[in-house]
C-alpha cells in the first residue's frame, strides 16, 4: 500500500548494500526536492520492537535528501510481510542499475545474497544479469583494498580489475601500479601482463628450468631465426603493398582489380584475421615477458632484503677474554760510534796545524800596512826625547 508517513517514523536499513553516497549529486537532489517535492516514493517494511515503526527498503538517497530539506512528510510504498533476506534483495534491485552505485558495493550485495544460499545462476535471474556477469562482480572480492578503491573510482574498469583479482595481494598492487603509471598501451596488454605474473605464481614453467641441449639449442635457433624472417618480409614487402592500396581510390580498385576484387576482398579477409591473431599473440607473449622481468625483480630484491636482514640479526663474533695488547714503548736512539782515526791522520792534521800560515783577509792586510809608518814615526820620537 501507499501511505504518507512522517520521516522521523522511518529509519535506515543497517545492511543497506550501497554505502557510497556522492555529496555533490546529493545536494543536487536536496536543490530539486525542495523546488518539485519528492517524485518517488520511498520503499519500506513495518518493523516491530524497532526504533521506528518502519524501515527502508529502497530510497535512503531520497530519504537523506528529505530530510536534508526539512521535508517532515514522505510518500512511501509500504511493503508488508517482507522479512530480511526479501527486504536485501528489494534493495539490491532498486540500486543494482543505478549509475552512482559503485562495483564494489554491486560485487559486495551479490556476495550477501550468495552467503545466503542463492547461486550464481539465481542472482542472474533475479537482478536480470548474465551468470558470467554475477561471477565476474563476486571474483572481485579478493581485490586488496587499495586496488578495489581504484576500481570504485573508475581507474581501473571491471574487466582488467577481475584479471588483476586473480593475483596475490603483491601482484595485484604491482600490477595496478604499473597500469596506472601508463606502462601499457591498451587495458589488453595490463590484461595480458597480468595473466604473465599470474602464471608465475602458479609456477607454470615459461622456459626450462634446466640449460637446454645442443640439438634443443639449434631448433630455438632456427625457429627464432624463422620468425624474423618471416616478420621481416611482411614488413618489406606486404606492409608497403597495403599502404599503396589504402592511398588508392575506391573507383580506381574496381577499375583497376576487375573481376579479381571479390577474390582480393577474401583474401585480404583472411589477411586481416590473421593478423588479429597474431598481434594478440605477440601481445601475450610481451605481457609474460613483462610478467617475468617484473617477477625477476622482485625475486631479486627480496633475495637483497633477506641478506640485509641476515645480517642486521647475525651479531658480531666477539673475543673470549682476549689479553690486553702491550703498550709500544718508545726508546732511545743508541749514539753513533765516532770513527777511531789513525796515528798517521792524527800527525798530519798537528803538523797542519803548526806549519800552515793562517790566511788573512786582504782588507785586514791592507790596514795593517797602512799603520806601519806611523808605528815607526811615534817610536823614533820617543826615543829623542829620551
Amino acid at each position: 500500500m501507499f501511505a504518507d508517513l512522517a520521516i522521523d517514523q522511518i529509519t535506515p536499513n543497517p545492511d543497506q548494500p550501497r554505502k557510497f553516497f556522492d555529496e555533490a549529486k546529493h545536494k543536487e537532489l536536496i536543490g530539486s526536492i525542495k523546488e518539485n517535492g519528492l517524485l518517488q516514493p520511498v520503499v519500506v517494511r513495518p518493523v516491530e520492537g524497532g526504533e521506528t515503526p518502519y524501515q527502508l527498503i529502497a530510497g535512503e538517497r531520497r530519504w537523506r535528501a528529505c530530510k536534508a530539506a526539512g521535508i517532515t512528510t514522505v510518500p512511501a510504498h509500504v511493503i508488508k510481510g517482507a522479512d530480511d533476506e526479501k527486504a536485501y534483495v528489494l534493495g539490491i534491485a532498486e540500486n543494482v542499475g543505478r549509475e552512482d552505485m559503485t562495483i564494489m558495493e554491486e560485487a559486495g550485495a551479490y556476495a550477501d545474497l550468495a552467503a545466503a544460499g542463492w547461486t550464481p545462476e539465481k542472482i542472474a535471474k533475479q537482478f536480470g544479469k548474465t551468470e558470467t556477469h554475477i561471477k565476474w562482480r563476486l571474483g572481485l572480492l579478493t581485490l586488496r583494498p587499495e586496488v578495489a578503491e581504484m576500481v570504485d573510482k573508475g581507474q581501473i574498469k571491471p574487466n582488467l580489475a577481475w584479471h588483476v583479482a586473480q593475483l596475490n595481494p603483491a601482484n595485484q598492487m604491482v600490477a595496478a601500479t604499473r597500469y596506472l603509471r601508463g606502462d601499457f598501451d591498451s587495458e589488453a596488454e595490463a590484461q595480458h601482463f597480468a595473466n604473465g605474473l599470474k602464471m608465475m605464481e602458479a609456477q607454470t614453467s615459461l622456459t626450462n628450468e634446466k640449460a637446454p641441449d645442443a640439438e634443443e639449442q639449434e631448433k630455438r635457433k632456427k625457429a627464432k631465426a624463422k620468425a624474423k624472417d618471416g616478420l621481416g618480409k611482411a614488413e618489406e614487402i606486404l606492409l608497403p603493398l597495403l599502404e599503396d592500396l589504402a592511398e588508392k581510390k575506391p573507383e580506381d580498385l574496381a577499375v583497376i582489380l576487375g573481376d579479381d576484387l571479390e577474390r582480393h576482398v577474401r583474401v585480404v579477409g583472411r589477411i586481416y584475421s590473421q593478423v588479429q591473431m597474431v598481434r594478440n599473440l605477440l601481445s601475450k607473449a610481451q605481457g609474460i615477458q613483462r610478467a617475468m622481468s617484473a617477477d625477476f625483480n622482485r625475486k631479486a630484491l627480496e633475495v637483497q632484503q633477506e641478506a640485509k636482514a641476515q645480517k642486521k640479526a647475525t651479531p658480531e663474533p666477539a673475543a673470549k677474554n682476549p689479553a690486553p695488547k702491550p703498550v709500544p714503548v718508545a726508546r732511545k736512539a743508541a749514539p753513533k760510534p765516532q770513527a777511531k782515526e789513525a796515528p798517521a791522520s792524527r800527525a798530519r792534521a798537528a803538523a797542519k796545524s803548526t806549519s800552515a800560515p793562517v790566511k788573512v783577509p786582504a782588507q785586514k792586510r791592507a790596514a795593517t800596512k797602512a799603520a806601519e809608518p806611523a808605528a815607526v814615526a811615534k817610536s823614533e820620537a820617543t826615543a829623542a826625547a829620551k
